[in-house]
């Protein structure tokens, strides 16, 4: 197996291009367990820790408004400290990523390029319109809404001389939620998981299913019901409190969204059954923000 570890980013994506089956290491903390495991035998490791940009994140305006441009590098710890306040559906997952010694080491671009269905910052992301800055040394730089990233179990849109650049997030307009249900607390592969995130400035909700489909998914029909119920409600201006019922449909609308299956983690009907709780409490959580910040 070679070791490659290039000091810039132009050497980075050259050395890419030339070894297209290297997998590119930042923290480690998933290609490291496979490979301990003897799940995974690369050709190459592509190490990118001395990649300077990458562990770098900066605030941006364009014709679409401001965004935070998160590079691929930055670890969780400096995501939560950083950005909890700009970024917080994204730092609420965050804080549920393994130990604190993982959390020093792991990456949301790390995440994203794992591409697997159970990863913690997908649902976020998601609920949140995310976009993917990846590049590659032939084309240069591409744009990938999140919601066109995932293609498959552990299968991404990146072509095979891609890399993650950064992550483009636009920070928060109105509250973001996170629920994970794990067999414990801390340390565990999420069982399901949802991303929540209300974007009053245009009346929209967002969304974002994890580990229950083959990849991390919307809920586009359970979104365009509540942003609508809302309007037609008036909701959105009077920030009254929310119908019970109106949050129950609107589990389970989420819960209808999904494409779970049975494993040793949990069965199809628990995570189904999950989604449903965690979407109610998330809308209601996320709602009683909003009307206090009035």
């Amino acid at each position: 197996m070679e070791f490659l570890q290039p000091s810039t980013w132009q050497e980075a994506l050259a050395a890419r291009a030339e070894f297209p089956d290297a997998v590119p290491v930042a923290g480690g903390t998933d290609v490291m367990v496979e490979i301990n495991f003897d799940r995974r035998r690369p050709g190459a490791l592509l190490d990118l820790t001395r990649i300077t940009e990458l562990r770098e994140w900066s605030r941006e305006s364009d014709a679409d408004g401001a965004r935070v441009r998160l590079g691929s590098g930055v670890s969780y710890t400096r995501l939560i400290a950083e950005l909890g306040d700009e970024l917080p559906g994204l730092a609420m997952a965050s804080r549920t990523v393994g130990s604190p010694q993982i959390r020093n080491r792991g990456t949301v671009g790390g995440n994203l390029g794992a591409g697997s269905p159970a990863g913690d910052s997908h649902p976020p992301l998601l609920a949140t319109d995310a976009v993917v800055e990846v590049a590659s040394a032939a084309r240069g730089t591409r744009f990938i809404p999140i919601i066109e990233f995932y293609l498959g179990v552990k299968k991404t849109a990146l072509a095979e001389d891609e890399l993650i650049a950064a992550i483009l997030l636009t920070p928060a307009s109105g509250p973001q939620q996170f629920c994970k249900i794990g067999t414990r607390n801390a340390m565990v592969i999420a069982v399901s998981a949802f991303g929540f995130a209300l974007h009053p400035a245009r009346r929209s909700v967002g969304t974002g299913i994890g580990s229950a489909a083959p990849t991390p998914r919307r809920a586009h029909e359970a979104e365009t019901f509540l942003a609508g119920e809302l309007e037609a409600a008036g909701l959105w201006d009077s920030r009254g409190p929310l119908p019970e019922s109106l949050t129950r449909e609107f589990g389970s609308r989420v819960s209808d969204a999904a494409a779970p299956i049975d494993d040793v983690r949990g069965s199809a009907a628990y995570r189904r059954r999950s989604l449903a709780v965690m979407a109610h409490r998330a809308a209601n959580w996320a709602w009683n923000d909003y009307r206090k910040a009035a």
